[in-house]
């Protein structure tokens, strides 16, 4: 798998107007975009039937925490929007990530649809954090049933390293070499995350603020 077809542009905006303007600039050359908090608040599943009508993928990224009946009932919804992928919190705990696979994988079949990966947030790369600490989360949240892990590049490859799973390995903060990092305490560049052993590139603002984002995402590699 190439580079680009690994990557996700974060649509962090507020409006379906700016989204589409990102979505028909970059489609297909990126083909999986996230809707996080920030547009999925604003515009709710408007957000993610705009990305699918377009032909591309969504990782939705709302990072479900909460007691396991309301996560469940969340993760169905999301199976019912279509959504590629999405995130909840390992830190919820056995309990809430179980209820979350379930929930996912009976609502694919009533729907006769593809079950998105649920994938665990082990920590947000504006923390600062010991590896062993990512490495403890991401452990029991495949144990407990999840598809893969977020993590940052510098934790990706310990984690290739010490578990020996089929696992899928999301990596945001991504920049081209020598930008700003902004609040992101543990960045990379597209090919050292790659390098690492990363399924999947998240990319926002490099992208969004750029005079051409097209141009922008063929610097990313």
């Amino acid at each position: 798998m190439s580079i680009k077809n690994k990557l996700i542009v974060a649509l962090d905006v507020d409006t379906l107007i700016k989204a589409k303007y990102f979505i028909n600039t970059l489609y297909p050359q990126v083909k999986i975009f996230k809707i996080g908090s920030q547009l999925f608040t604003a515009e709710g599943p408007r957000a993610v039937s705009l990305v699918r009508r377009k032909g591309a993928d969504v990782f939705l990224d709302l990072k479900y925490f909460d007691i396991p009946n309301t996560v469940a009932q969340a993760v169905r919804q999301a199976v019912r929007l279509g959504v590629k992928m999405l995130t909840l919190h390992i830190g919820g705990g056995e309990e809430m990530i179980r209820a979350a696979v379930s929930a996912a994988r009976e609502e694919a079949q009533k729907q006769k649809a593809k079950k998105p990966l649920l994938i665990g947030v082990t920590v947000l790369t504006s923390q600062k954090v010991s590896k062993a600490d990512v490495l403890s989360l991401a452990r029991k949240g495949i144990a407990w049933g999840l598809d893969g892990v977020v993590c940052s590049a510098q934790e990706t490859a310990l984690l290739r390293k010490k578990i020996k799973k089929d696992y899928v390995i999301v990596t945001p903060g991504i920049r081209p070499r020598n930008a700003e990092t902004g609040d992101q305490k543990r960045v990379a560049t597209a090919e050292e995350a790659v390098k690492a052993g990363s399924d999947y590139l998240v990319v926002g603002r490099p992208v969004l603020e750029a005079r051409d984002p097209r141009e922008a995402v063929e610097q990313l590699g």
